[in-house]
């Protein structure tokens, strides 16, 4: 237990040492282990990357924190939390980017961010009337597309795993995805960078057809993936590129 409660103070005070920092900037610890390292950095990830029209700042935030929360990776986890804000997502958006993690990346994972985040929210007088409410009003619901979810997940699964299936109904699909302080298309992008970033690529049929009728075009997962390659790695975006090239394919028939 003492260990524990050394760990978390240590957490809370690494966080609060880099809380303002810019992801933007050099780090002067990079040159001394890995020059190349930050020349990448700066020409590439932030002299090009973000910089492609393909796909928002605001949208490159969340994809990255997706990322980072799904990884957890919490050493960039402030710097890229305050660049998300600046970038224009909002406290109660990332509020619900860490919940909606906790269901698609560990529970533990979004704890984790949780500790995080709460020093950066702290350190920018961001207050809980900034975030959505535990209990909102929910977004409505596509029965029809719903009736079709519950009975293929049921014809699969159902009777072999009756509670994964009933919780996924419930709380996953009829509760979370329904909260209306993330839009359903950045909560698709999300999730989306998630599975990627974990390299759980059997989901990415389902979710790249749900974050498309969510309002996610072709071209913008495209890029999402092409930024994901920097930050989940080359590797999982290379084992994800023909599920989602699948999903594509089929759609323009």
């Amino acid at each position: 237990m003492k260990f524990l409660v050394m760990s978390l103070a240590s957490l809370s005070l690494f966080a609060s040492s880099i809380v303002l920092a810019d992801p933007t900037k050099s780090r002067p610890d990079v040159p001394s282990v890995a020059p190349a390292l930050e020349k990448y950095k700066q020409e590439t990830i932030f002299g090009d990357l973000w910089k492609r029209p393909g796909l928002s700042v605001r949208d490159r935030s969340i994809a990255t924190l997706a990322t980072l929360i799904t990884r957890n990776q919490i050493a960039e986890m402030p710097e890229y939390l305050n660049f998300a804000l600046d970038n224009g997502v909002k406290p109660s958006e990332i509020s619900e980017i860490v919940t909606h993690l906790a269901f698609y990346a560990g529970w533990g994972n979004a704890m984790q961010a949780v500790a995080v985040t709460r020093e950066v929210f702290v350190a920018r007088k961001i207050a809980t009337d900034q975030l959505s409410p535990a209990m909102p009003k929910l977004l409505a619901l596509n029965e029809a597309a719903e009736a079709d979810r519950v009975k293929r997940v049921g014809d699969l699964y159902g009777a072999v795993f009756p509670g994964v299936t009933q919780y996924t109904t419930d709380v996953l699909f009829r509760d979370l995805w329904l909260r209306s302080a993330l839009a359903p298309r950045d909560r698709s992008l999300v999730t989306i960078s998630s599975l990627v970033a974990s390299g759980q690529v059997a989901q990415l049929t389902g979710h790249v057809t749900i974050g498309m009728n969510n309002g996610l075009t072709q071209a913008e997962i495209s890029e999402a993936l092409t930024h994901l390659a920097f930050y989940a790695g080359w590797p999982n975006v290379f084992s994800a590129m023909p599920v989602v090239k699948e999903v594509f394919e089929k759609r323009a028939r």
